[in-house]
């Protein structure tokens, strides 16, 4: 299967860790490219980011539904044999969870969660889409399109963006999303929670304030299975290396690997 892999080399004498992105739901590589690739390459590190199987570039849309998290590993794994060098790893969302289920088996460098799936259960998370867009969140489930959670810039912006991004900015990215595996969802449910025991890569659990869809505590929570502590970003939504805000973010990571001597 042909997977998009995206590279932005670094900037002068590249660092010894390169960078792997990995995106969450109904996003692809592309919401790396605007800044955090470019951010990242210029402080020398060379920089991919991965469209997981059914998204954007990548093949297996026909078959999106059914693609499910150890699918999902297998394309990490695939993405770090062709890097060929020490990577980090860097999950945002249900990127985050694929990320987390790759560690158990796997042992990167190091390892970033962006408000991440917790290694619980996603269930928080569908309670508050709930409580917001009832008709949307039954729609999905009924005919088994999650499409449907995120079928406008009004859904898109609550569960992704800050109050104040700007329409157009809204619209840009949601023309791009796509739709998302159902199997993957269920297995996010409780069909194949993470067994946090098993990482012993070094972690650094990020949050956003103003998330609609991962709250602090879901990052907390996150962070204390592995032993760390969560910090959050305020004033900062869903998607963090979209808002306004995302370069305070990137640099947090910038440096944390420094910290790590990556």
């Amino acid at each position: 299967m042909k997977l998009e892999l995206i590279h932005k080399p670094a900037k002068g004498q590249a660092r010894a860790a390169s960078l792997l992105f990995i995106h969450g739901m109904f996003h692809g590589a592309w919401c790396w490219e605007e800044f955090f690739l470019p951010f990242f390459a210029e402080q020398g590190y060379e920089s991919y980011a991965l469209s997981l199987r059914g998204h954007a570039g990548s093949e297996g849309q026909a078959e999106l539904r059914w693609h499910s998290i150890a699918d999902y590993v297998k394309d990490i794994e695939w993405a770090v044999s062709q890097i060929g060098a020490p990577a980090v790893i860097i999950g945002h969302s249900m990127g985050g969870f694929v990320t987390q289920k790759f560690l158990e088996t796997n042992s990167p460098a190091a390892a970033v969660l962006l408000t991440s799936v917790p290694p619980t259960t996603i269930w928080s998370a569908t309670l508050r889409v709930l409580a917001k867009f009832p008709m949307s969140v039954i729609k999905a489930l009924a005919s088994l399109n999650l499409y449907h959670i995120i079928a406008t810039p009004e859904q898109t912006q609550f569960a992704f963006f800050s109050k104040d991004m700007p329409l157009a900015a809204v619209k840009k990215y949601h023309a791009q999303m796509n739709s998302e595996s159902i199997r993957a969802y269920f297995d996010m449910l409780g069909l194949n929670l993470i067994h946090p025991q098993r990482v012993k890569t070094p972690l650094l659990a990020l949050g956003a304030e103003d998330d609609a869809v991962i709250s602090v505590n879901n990052v907390k929570s996150t962070a204390k299975a592995y032993g760390t502590r969560a910090e959050i970003f305020p004033k900062l939504a869903h998607d963090v290396m979209l808002e306004a805000g995302w370069k305070s973010v990137a640099e947090r990571i910038l440096e944390w690997l420094k910290e790590q001597e990556l």
